[in-house]
């Protein structure tokens, strides 16, 4: 469950403003907030099928933004390329070694044509 917590956290970080405003409070209440089915529902005074049946929905919208457009696998791809040229620039103050700097050039401008 973990996991869907954060990846439903992660599509929400990015297109969350493309949802209405009740799917994004009940997006923030469950996922953010941990509150339950019945607790949201009772705020909003609707049922908890009602709450689960909008989440459901709105998760699968998030979903398919993120199909269509690919920001969160652009952004994870762009952020391991990045770690990897502080790796390479941290080899290369210790060893001088010119090739990890030319790998890491070679990765900064793979990043800068991704955008």
């Amino acid at each position: 469950m973990l996991e869907k917590v954060a990846w439903i956290n992660m599509l929400y970080d990015f297109y969350g403003q493309l949802l209405t405003g009740r799917q994004r409070a009940f997006i923030e209440l469950y996922y953010s907030q941990d509150l339950s089915l019945g607790e949201i529902a009772g705020e909003y005074g609707v049922s908890r099928q009602a709450v689960y049946d909008a989440l459901k929905r709105s998760a699968g919208t998030l979903e398919n933004y993120e199909a269509r457009l690919g920001l969160v696998k652009k952004f994870d791809l762009e952020k391991k390329k990045l770690t990897e040229v502080g790796a390479l620039l941290d080899e290369y103050r210790e060893s001088g070694e010119g090739a990890k700097l030319d790998t890491a050039r070679l990765l900064l401008a793979e990043i800068i044509d991704m955008s």
